[in-house]
């Protein structure tokens, strides 16, 4: 499998398979395929694990693409407006913010991650469900938003905005922590709690989460008459 990704905020990840490669997505975000590629929707693990990865945030289907009769290509699309990342899980585990994964080579398992803390639950902005990125082959992640990624030292910390973390390697541990005294927590913009990340390891944060997004296009939307 061969790929590369194209455009700045509205990206294409372009795969170009031989004719026994498979590649597995999320549903709906295929936005082209050359005439020789065939896509079939299939539980794959059976409903328990279909059902997994609805609750994630991905879909109970997932679709597969395979190519008859040489090489052929598929283009996949985010679902809002923001970058792809591709991630080598053979390297290492990932955690993913729900709804992150995009797709991946048949060799990587998605799997739920639930929030190993009470606290995370309740305050972590993106409820208590991840997604976990293991086994072999390269996944393709897509959020909202441009991606700032930093390598963490051991012991090194980053106290990101709430919702804001796309996704961190195994190694990096996660908590939500207090942003301050009441006064920064009401007029400091980022509520009373954020995420802190410790190293080693890579984490990524996004620039806008589409919740924001979405907010920011209300008082530009006409109502109806």
């Amino acid at each position: 499998m061969r790929y590369t990704i194209t455009g700045d905020n509205l990206q294409f990840v372009n795969i170009q398979m031989e004719e026994k490669e498979i590649f597995q997505s999320v549903a709906g975000c295929m936005a082209y395929m050359t005439g020789n590629m065939v896509m079939e929707a299939k539980m794959n693990g059976g409903v328990m694990k279909g059902l997994g990865r609805a609750l994630s945030g991905a879909s109970l289907f997932l679709v597969e693409y395979q190519s008859k009769g040489g090489a052929g290509i598929v283009g996949l699309g985010g679902a809002a407006p923001g970058k792809i990342i591709d991630l080598d899980v053979g390297k290492g585990k990932w955690i993913v913010q729900r709804t992150g994964y995009l797709g991946s080579q048949t060799t990587v398992e998605l799997r739920l991650a639930f929030q190993k803390k009470l606290g995370n639950i309740f305050f972590g902005g993106e409820g208590f469900i991840l997604q976990e990125l293991s086994g072999e082959g390269v996944a393709f992640i897509a959020a909202c938003g441009d991606f700032n990624i930093i390598d963490l030292k051991p012991g090194e910390q980053y106290k990101v905005a709430t919702a804001k973390a796309v996704a961190w390697q195994e190694s990096v541990t996660y908590d939500i922590t207090a942003t301050g005294g009441i006064k920064t927590a009401l007029f400091g913009g980022e509520g009373f709690f954020v995420t802190t990340l410790t190293g080693p390891g890579k984490i990524m944060i996004q620039s806008m989460t589409l919740a924001e997004l979405a907010r920011s296009l209300i008082p530009y939307i006409q109502p109806n008459r």
